[in-house]
């Protein structure tokens, strides 16, 4: 539920970013325990927002803080 709940943060944070931002949710199956955030452009090349493997404990070491992964959506953008 934790990595729902922080998933869900993190995607309306960059619709609210960014108008007309598809966000996909586990477009694949995800690595077991992590929590992380790319961009896929559309040249197809994908570009890591934010990864917490490697991070923690504590567990919530895990997770960005949304505006942290809009600053750096913003930053790949530009």
């Amino acid at each position: 539920r934790v990595f729902g709940r922080n998933a869900a943060a993190v995607s309306e944070a960059l619709r609210g970013a960014v108008a007309h931002l598809p966000v996909d949710i586990n477009p694949q199956q995800p690595r077991r325990n992590s929590f992380e955030v790319s961009l896929v452009k559309e040249d197809g090349s994908t570009v890591e927002l934010w990864s917490g493997i490697g991070k923690g404990p504590p567990r919530k070491l895990k997770f960005p803080q949304p505006e942290a992964v809009v600053e750096a959506l913003k930053s790949s953008l530009a």
